[in-house]
């Protein structure tokens, strides 16, 4: 590297800027690959984490130091800046290695710069040993390079609560590098890279640029974190919300199933031993699939032993099942619990007050990329004056249509048609699925197809 020119003070503030610049283009485009963004949420990273963090950062800044060495941009050389930011972030093990991405390039130019590998390490060992005897790594996060430095506030403040003040523990540090690294480069003779000016004050902004330039990465990627953690509370109140709608099914169905086995051990006790037998069942297969989406078919089979059940109350000759079910649907998946509490509302409401019984029938299909579910009766029927007020009254329909709003947001359709004396048909249309999406306990806090 040849020895510093002298630019004029005009010339070396665009310069400062267009560093500033380039620092939060680069931060901005790391912050856009997903496996990036899990790197900062998390604090203790394994060995190959740490490997995949510093390649995030020493390779765009490593091409950065060689776009200087092979052309006139100096501006893109921020290697002080990165190794400090990895130190900060990653600890003294990533700083270590982004130390070495951003040096090795300087010692393969014909005169090479050996001092830029020995001055990387330092930055990486004082980073990464301020973030080591920090004890709340959330301080880190919290730095800006904008440091309140009111001396009666600061003062008034460690008087109060005695103290370190880590923030201006950390620009104290890149100042301090920020110099060190201006002296060892001009008696290096050419040794190392460094911004250069002759004005005084020029090289404060030179320092305080180095300052803004380990902060700004900073505040974009703690901003990338909040993001994350929002998102984070956001699917942990949708499971919260899951778990409430699910809670209110479970008992529901088994209070109703209960009155059954009652009213059966006064008259028929061998019947009633079989419908709770067929109830131990179906609780021992939810107690085993405690997950939110279930193929169709186990969601049929889980219908088919309620459906035995309410058979048995409700008499083969009076109540009668016809399913019209596509085999292409059978894999598709479904919110778990979704059919119960739609034959439970027919059997109740459409086919109970009628006396000579009727039918439930279940209908699916698939087309358009759209999986369409039907449970329809040809009970009573639901009187014109409340059809406007079903998704409100009833638990089992209103827990239905909640779910479905919680999963897919506005990507589903459920529609009720009923004639009065001749039927109601519920119909669901929701995205098509057909893989079961995870085992977790909250499987995804929106569906997509």
């Amino acid at each position: 590297m040849n020895p510093p020119v002298h630019t004029a003070p005009a010339l070396t503030v665009v310069d400062l800027l267009i560093r500033l610049a380039v620092i939060a283009l680069l931060a901005g485009f790391i912050a856009r690959f997903g496996r990036f963004r899990r790197l900062l949420f998390i604090e203790q990273r394994g060995p190959r984490d740490k490997l995949l963090f510093a390649a995030f950062l020493g390779v765009p800044f490593g091409l950065g130091v060689i776009a200087r060495l092979l052309g006139p941009y100096q501006t893109t050389d921020l290697s002080l800046e990165v190794t400090v930011l990895a130190g900060l972030l990653g600890g003294t093990i990533v700083g270590l290695a982004v130390a070495l991405m951003v040096s090795i390039p300087t010692l393969l130019i014909p005169r090479p710069e050996f001092l830029a590998l020995p001055m990387a390490t330092l930055y990486a060992v004082v980073a990464g040993s301020a973030r080591w005897v920090c004890p709340d790594k959330e301080e880190v996060w919290k730095f800006s390079g904008f440091v309140d430095l009111s001396l009666y506030r600061s003062i008034k403040q460690r008087f109060k609560h005695p103290a370190i003040d880590w923030q201006l523990l950390f620009s104290f540090l890149c100042i301090f590098l920020a110099i060190f690294r201006n002296w060892i480069g001009h008696i290096g003779n050419g040794r190392l890279f460094y911004p250069y000016s002759p004005h005084l004050w020029t090289l404060g902004l030179i320092v305080l640029a180095t300052l803004f330039g380990v902060g700004i990465p900073v505040r974009i990627w703690n901003t990338t974190r909040i993001e994350r953690k929002l998102e984070e509370q956001e699917k942990a109140l949708l499971q919260a919300r899951m778990d409430a709608l699910i809670s209110q099914i479970n008992p529901h169905f088994l209070f109703n199933t209960l009155n059954t086995v009652s009213s059966l051990t006064r008259f028929d006790p061998d019947t009633a031993r079989a419908v709770l037998l067929k109830l131990s069942n179906i609780l021992r297969r939810r107690l085993k699939a405690q997950i939110h989406f279930t193929p169709l078919k186990q969601e049929l089979d889980f219908i088919d032993d309620y459906l035995d059940i309410e058979v048995v109350r409700f008499g083969r000759d009076k109540l009668q099942v016809s399913k019209e079910i596509d085999p292409d649907t059978l894999d598709m998946v479904v919110p778990s619990m979704l059919l119960q509490p739609l034959v439970e509302n027919a059997i109740r409401h459409g086919i109970g007050p009628k006396i000579e019984g009727g039918t439930i029938t279940l209908r699916s299909k698939r087309g358009n990329g759209r999986l369409t579910i039907e449970v329809s009766d040809d009970g009573v029927g639901i009187p014109v004056e409340r059809q406007s007020e079903v998704l409100d009254s009833g638990i089992g329909i209103r827990n239905v249509h909640e779910r479905l709003k919680v999963l897919y947001g506005q990507d589903f359709s459920f529609q009720i048609d009923s004639v009065p004396g001749k039927g109601t048909a519920i119909r669901l249309e929701i995205p098509e699925i057909v893989t079961l999406l995870s085992a977790a306990p909250m499987d995804a806090a929106r569906v997509s197809p």
